[in-house]
């Protein structure tokens, strides 16, 4: 059976090439959520006034990948010390945040922000409790797949990438 985690780590589209490459992933959806807007579009989001934050909803089979696993590749990805911000995506709709739906997402998401001190240092990621997660219009779908020699996806996607297949090798999918 599967279970979802919503991610917000800067640009949705770095979050859904990195967690589509993970065995046990079996979707990865961009999307928004924890504003106060019903049903936001890409470009109200880019305003920085709706309180959305770009994230992915991943679902994914915990008999093969645990949610920890699943926020250790968060953690290291992106940079959860910066406050808003990702690289050149400034904003409170780039800020890192774990949105938990259940009392175990929220522990895990504790013990990650522990472990990953030691690590990064001072940690600002929001451990927030799920409202709703409206998912982004479908042009953000795949879209590393669909543009990869693009400047943004060889320049900031492209290097989390290769983070990714070097940290997590024993994690990735057989075709990745």
């Amino acid at each position: 059976m599967s279970e979802s985690a919503i991610l917000a780590g800067g640009c949705f589209w770095c979050l859904e090439a990195a967690y589509d490459e993970l065995e046990g992933v079996e979707k990865v959806q961009s999307g928004y959520v924890g504003g106060h807007v019903e049903n936001p579009s890409y470009k109200q989001i880019c305003t920085g006034t709706t309180g959305h934050a770009e994230a992915v909803r991943v679902d994914y089979d915990p008999s093969v990948i645990s949610y920890e696993d699943l926020l250790r590749v968060f953690f290291t990805i992106h940079d959860p010390t910066m406050l808003n911000r990702q690289g050149n995506d400034i904003g409170p709709q780039y800020r890192s945040a774990i949105f938990y739906t259940t009392p175990a997402q929220q522990a895990a998401a504790k013990a990650a922000v522990a472990e990953f001190t030691t690590v990064w240092g001072k940690i600002v990621t929001e451990i927030t409790p799920l409202s709703m997660f409206w998912p982004a219009e479908p042009e953000h779908e795949d879209y590393f797949v669909r543009n990869p020699w693009s400047g943004y996806c060889q320049a900031v996607i492209a290097p989390k990438i290769a983070k990714l297949r070097k940290g997590f090798r024993d994690r990735l999918k057989k075709h990745a």
